[in-house]
């Protein structure tokens, strides 16, 4: 079984998704989590305990089925989120994302990096509605099309006792 498939598969049963893996330098394999589904209060962000339960996990899922690795570190995405699948961009849409293609668009001035706000996908094909200096635009473009997609992170630092 493949590395992706067997985090998956272990990721499931627990209610996470995999965001991402990464195999690095000297043994390091870092795991990035999400929850799979909204909770009674909808999403919530992925804790400490979340990935200490996960990381204890996959060390015995790894350990059964001899992975070679070091270093095991499991993280949340961030709040730059990278969107790897359809359902992500689904899930988030109506959010602003960084948008980098693999090559320029020419319906979009053969550009490759766009910035706006994610719309909802219909089927296979992505959408994201930006700025042009003709006024908003939407670009129309497939998973095959993404060189790299993320978040743009939101942070608000006013109090909450306003």
């Amino acid at each position: 079984m493949q590395l992706q498939q067997l985090i998956e598969t272990s990721l499931d049963g627990m209610g996470y998704e995999l965001v991402d893996v990464e195999q690095a330098g000297r043994g390091l394999l870092r795991v990035y989590i999400d929850l799979a589904q909204p909770g009674e209060d909808g999403w919530r962000n992925i804790t400490v305990e979340d990935c200490e339960k996960v990381s204890h996990q996959l060390t015995h899922v790894f350990t059964v089925e001899n992975v070679n690795y070091e270093r095991l570190e499991v993280s949340s995405p961030g709040l730059d989120r990278p969107l790897k699948k359809v359902a992500d961009y689904a899930r988030f849409a109506g959010q602003e994302a960084l948008v980098k293609l693999r090559m320029p668009m020419a319906s979009a001035a053969n550009r490759k990096n766009f910035q706006g706000i994610l719309l909802a996908p219909e089927g296979d094909q992505l959408k994201l509605e930006f700025e042009t200096n003709d006024g908003p635009a939407v670009l129309e473009f497939t998973l095959a099309d993404v060189d790299k997609a993320r978040l743009v992170p939101q942070v608000n630092f006013r109090s909450r006792k306003a």
